[in-house]
């Protein structure tokens, strides 16, 4: 089948701004990819899992004219490390790269992260290009240049702001995708539509049957709905001064959960999902949104197959630990994404570990 490219978006950026492709089967048609290329030089990254079903497809369609590297990382978040970014570095000096290299990142947000932090570091920066192989990196990591690793003591606690030359979404790679994955990455899209625009939440309701049969069509649309969103935010404020701290709605509460259950145990998107929801209750337990808004987030994320309660052996005090220590705290403030209504984002600073201790204690109790 011949690659379509359905939607291009663009992220306004000055003269970095980039564009977003989506299509099927953009992985074997280098129309899109080669005029980003810098120069002869190509270093593609990727995992244990996504090269084999990708690589070689990548690789022929750039052509025999370049000179291409291959760097075949381990899979999963435990390994989202400053010791993995180094066998990049290894591999990319030893096959002597200079700075007109191109790295381009093929696989989903670890990967993207990774190779993008490796990108900013080389050389003092050299050009890279994300080519997202999961829903939740198409639709959030791969757009918007923040790039980094983890540390034991926090979630991308090391990194920079570096933005890719362009962004490649193959939507025919979501139809190999794990369910987990899958309803991981949604978590993300519904984040869109609960932060910025209602119409898109209630339309991702309706479709959420043919979203969860991976009809191409509604794919990528959801797509393309959410990348908008995301690049309006972004090119607003790029280094997350303002706005575009919404984008971390659930991600306080999901870094907390991550990081104390060991990066990896729970994906990503499911963290988000439950911190989401836990984001969700504490704005209507302030009077922000309505409890019967709650409960339908609830019913959606289940029928999602997404986890809705944190994990049983996590500890308020746990949860505030983490809280606290996370990057998006300011002045020792814990900063919180709320809902005031359904629809809009506000960032508040005022939540104490008193108030996250309650709330977390309802959710326990049922209530």
């Amino acid at each position: 089948m011949p690659a379509t490219l359905m939607h291009t978006l663009r992220v306004d950026l000055g003269d970095r701004s980039y564009p977003i492709f989506i299509g099927r089967d953009l992985l074997a048609d280098a129309a899109c990819l080669r005029p980003c290329i810098a120069g002869r030089q190509v270093v593609i990254i990727s995992n244990t899992t996504v090269a084999p079903l990708y690589m070689d497809r990548l690789r022929q369609s750039l052509g025999s004219d370049l000179a291409v590297t291959e760097v075949i990382l381990p899979d999963g978040e435990a390994y989202k490390t400053l010791a993995t970014v180094q066998q990049i570095f290894d591999r990319v000096l030893a096959a002597g790269h200079d700075r007109t290299t191109t790295f381009i990142a093929l696989g989903g947000g670890v990967v993207g992260d990774m190779a993008g932090f490796a990108a900013a570091c080389y050389q003092r920066g050299v050009v890279f290009i994300q080519v997202p192989t999961t829903l939740l990196s198409q639709v959030d990591s791969s757009v918007g240049g923040k790039t980094g690793v983890n540390h034991p003591l926090g979630k991308n606690m090391i990194g920079a702001f570096h933005q890719p030359r362009a962004v490649l979404i193959d939507t025919q790679v979501l139809q190999s995708l794990p369910a987990r994955e899958f309803a991981a990455g949604l978590a993300e899209v519904i984040k869109y539509g609960l932060i910025r625009d209602i119409g898109f939440y209630a339309w991702l309701q309706e479709e959420l049957p043919r979203l969860l049969a991976r009809e191409e069509a509604v794919l990528a649309e959801a797509i393309e709905r959410s990348c908008a969103i995301k690049a309006d935010v972004v090119a607003a404020d790029e280094r997350e001064g303002g706005v575009r701290a919404i984008l971390n709605l659930g991600h306080t509460f999901g870094h907390a959960i991550e990081a104390a259950q060991g990066y990896g145990n729970w994906l990503h998107g499911e963290a988000v999902a439950v911190g989401m929801l836990l984001a969700m209750r504490l704005s209507a337990r302030r009077g922000w949104v309505a409890d019967d808004e709650v409960e339908t987030l609830a019913a959606w994320l289940a029928r999602a197959g997404l986890p809705l309660r944190p994990p049983a052996d996590m500890s308020a005090a746990t949860f505030v630990q983490h809280m606290a220590r996370d990057k998006k705290a300011v002045d020792g403030r814990m900063r919180l994404v709320l809902l005031r209504p359904l629809g809009q984002a506000l960032v508040v600073d005022d939540a104490d570990a008193r108030e996250i201790t309650d709330l977390l204690g309802a959710v326990a109790r049922g209530a």
